[in-house]
């Protein structure tokens, strides 16, 4: 895995609401109701929306999936085996003084440099659906 230049570079709200909207678009399809999370390039809050029914766990779910994306500059899904068993961050999410989510639904969102400015977390289906949204949302956002 490549590593990215990871920067706390700001995310506009514009872009956040965009990749919103194509989550929304996307979770449609999907036909379960979602949290999608949207963070800067320092795991900052810039946009979230629950959908009507998500489920109250999915709030802090999409949020430590985005801020983990972002941290780390790659998709949660990729980072799921360093954080398993007997693997190299294997207490991370222990030892964190925030929450951090090595399961799919958090993709990082990257400027034309290939600089991580922001992420997306999203939290409400499968861990398989959930990549697939995030990976919508960051398509959506222009970055």
């Amino acid at each position: 895995m490549a590593l990215k230049q990871i920067s706390p570079v700001l995310l506009s709200v514009d872009a956040a609401d965009k990749a919103i909207g194509a989550a929304i678009a996307r979770v449609q399809e999907v036909g379960v109701p979602y949290t999608i999370t949207v963070v800067d390039g320092a795991g900052l809050l810039v946009a979230a929306h629950r959908m009507d029914g998500a489920a109250i766990a999915s709030i802090d779910t999409s949020l430590a999936k985005a801020r983990t994306a972002v941290l780390f500059g790659a998709a949660t899904a990729d980072l799921a085996g360093a954080a398993a068993n007997g693997a190299p961050l294997m207490t991370i999410e222990t030892s964190a003084s925030v929450a951090l989510a090595f399961v799919a639904g958090g993709v990082p969102i990257t400027n034309a440099a290939g600089v991580v400015v922001g992420a997306v977390g999203a939290a409400g289906g499968t861990p398989a659906q959930d990549h697939e949204v995030a990976v919508a949302a960051v398509a959506g956002s222009g970055g």
